[in-house]
């Protein structure tokens, strides 16, 4: 069944770990551009600076697994423009964290998403980590006033505007840098409808300017009317580009417009703009990170060596390609960059020795590999590099030793108590002693009756052992508990179409899955099986090869295969079989499936 989460991956998807990377660019994901060149108006300093300084920052020690989850979840969601999930996910790290920074975040990023009592809450709990910072109190301000609640905009502010303008364009800066301002200063005042129609309305007196027709751009995106927005910051951005081709700023945003409908064409455009501009760093890096989207990693990692050709010793390209390398499987090339940046302290949060030991397992030196998971440096990797030490030794066959490793480890935190129960079980889970692993989440789920976690993680296994009662009563705690969790509502459904005659019920639970996390391969792999007990079997297909394309893995082959099968295609199926095989020889469900229909 491939609906199981391990507790913990050793390697983040590629798309995390890119991104990642090349943040030293400063180019965040997908969405920033709009935010990040927007500064507010004159005199007032610039978001970044508003918020770079606050009363309290989040410790490293704070850092727990789970708000860094929530901290990627968040620079994925907003990435794939999910601007509704991202918002959610910052909010939830900033309310444990108390961390001003991430506050900030979730308050643009609900703005953005029109999700007013979020951004409102967001703010408030800015203001309250930050109390010497006016921004989040304006922002309040602002929405107590009702300036957010659509209607037309000031006439008055238009001729402020413009009157601004016109002292701008007699100097020898021009208009440009205030365009750029425009619509941050905007932001907290109007709505995105208000902001869009008054910055297309002062722009108009400047065709010829490349930033007016930036603004308008910036502004169209998420202000004009429903279904207009792309199209018309398609062609303004077009039109700042026809005026000044090499601007880098306007490329990467006319990259993020195009990508979100053809991921293609801004690689073509992306890759045209670069060969033409060869020192647009932030625009290779863009590209690299498409390619990676796309799952075109050699094709990512050339540009990125391309960028190094042209920027010896810039660490941040470096580190984009050791990690593309991972992805990969290139371990030599990884590593080689990886000892590198660690001879030059490059990184100081014990990413580089965590991707070093990560290597080393790979490789099967489980021996380097413990001595250099047990090396990486005090701070939250430093802790899940020593629950990762207990896998290796059960892959050394040492269980037991494993077992008594994570007993004296010195989990002070609840989350650290929970976490070295799931590292346990899931030593025994992949030891096939399934009883075993039930017994210590069954004491866990005791200790720990609300973590959702656990029951999740119990909950696979006494489906593993057949016993389904237990299995949907846990989960359905799960779903309680956390509504709108697709990896809850992904195995609630699969264990009802899978092992009940309650199919239609499961489905309609993956479907929900499925719309909040519609690329994970083993919500994918859900929505093809209960197709195919639906018996839709070309629908079924589909889904089963997208999820094979996203996660290459045993399960998803057995069930595609098995589709495949069932629609009389039987030398596809024995193909994608063996394929798989030929990787995992010894997966179970696998060679069931294999055994039962190909004898």
């Amino acid at each position: 069944m491939s609906v199981s989460r391990p507790f913990l991956r050793a390697r983040p998807p590629a798309a995390v770990t890119i991104l990642l990377a090349l943040c030293a660019f400063g180019l965040g994901p997908a969405g920033t551009a709009f935010a990040q060149d927007a500064p507010p108006a004159p005199g007032k300093a610039p978001p970044a600076a508003e918020s770079a300084a606050p009363a309290r920052t989040v410790a490293p020690s704070e850092l727990t697994a789970d708000v860094f989850y929530r901290i990627i979840l968040g620079n994925v969601a907003e990435q794939r423009g999910e601007m509704s999930l991202a918002a959610r996910a910052f909010f939830e790290a900033a309310r444990d964290t108390r961390d001003p920074r991430l506050a900030a975040r979730a308050t643009d990023l609900a703005s953005r998403a029109g999700l007013r009592g979020l951004a409102q809450e967001s703010a408030r709990l800015w203001a309250a980590a930050d109390p010497d910072n006016p921004r989040p109190r304006d922002i309040l301000a602002a929405y107590a006033a009702g300036r957010a609640r659509g209607g037309t905009y000031d006439p008055e502010l238009k001729a402020r505007l413009d009157k601004a303008l016109a002292d701008a364009a007699l100097t020898d800066a021009g208009v440009g840098e205030l365009f750029l301002q425009m619509n941050a200063y905007l932001g907290d005042r109007l709505d995105k409808r208000q902001v869009y129609e008054l910055v297309r309305d002062v722009a108009k007196a400047y065709p010829k300017s490349a930033e007016a027709h930036y603004a308008v751009a910036v502004a169209a995106y998420t202000g004009a009317a429903e279904g207009q927005g792309s199209a018309l910051a398609r062609e303004e951005i077009d039109r700042a580009l026809a005026l000044k081709p090499d601007w880098e700023r306007a490329a990467l945003v006319k990259a993020e417009l195009v990508s979100r409908k053809d991921p293609a064409e801004a690689i073509a455009f992306l890759d045209k703009f670069t060969a033409a501009y060869p020192d647009a760093r932030a625009a290779a890096a863009a590209l690299a990170q498409l390619y990676v989207d796309q799952k075109r990693f050699a094709e990512g990692r050339d540009v990125l060596k391309r960028l190094l050709d042209r920027n010896p010793g810039a660490q941040e390209v470096q580190y984009g390609i050791a990690v593309i390398s991972m992805q990969m499987k290139d371990w030599q090339t990884a590593e080689a960059m990886l000892t590198e940046l660690k001879r030059t302290n490059y990184a100081d949060n014990g990413s580089i020795e965590l991707y070093l030991a990560q290597v080393a397992e790979e490789e099967g030196r489980f021996e380097e590999a413990i001595k250099r998971y047990k090396a990486v440096p005090e701070g939250e990797r430093n802790w899940l590099a020593q629950l990762r030490v207990a896998f290796i030794m059960g892959k050394m066959g040492k269980v037991g030793d494993a077992r008594r490793y994570l007993e004296d480890l010195p989990a002070v935190t609840i989350d650290q108590r929970v976490q070295v129960r799931q590292t346990e079980a899931q030593l025994l889970r992949e030891a096939n002693d399934f009883e075993g692993a039930y017994t210590v989440l069954r004491q866990a789920n005791k200790e720990h009756p609300d973590n959702a976690d656990l029951l999740y993680d119990s909950a696979m296994v006494a489906e593993k052992l057949g016993r389904v009662d237990e299995a949907e009563a846990r989960l359905r705690k799960v779903v309680q508990l956390k509504p709108d969790d697709a990896q809850a509502l992904n195995g609630l459904g699969y264990t009802l179409v899978d092992r009940t005659s309650r199919v239609a019920e499961g489905f309609a639970l993956i479907e929900r899955a499925h719309k909040l996390a519609p690329d994970d391969p083993f919500i994918l792999d859900s929505m093809g099986w209960a197709l195919f007990k639906l018996g839709r079997y070309e629908e079924a297909e589909t889904y089963l090869r997208r999820a094979m394309k996203e996660r290459p893995d045993a399960e998803i082959a057995a069930h595609l295969g098995e589709v495949l099968w069932a629609a009389g295609q039987h030398d596809r199926a024995q193909e994608v079989w063996h394929s798989q095989l030929k990787v995992t020889p010894d997966n179970a469900v696998l060679l069931e499936t294999v055994r039962r229909l190909a004898r």
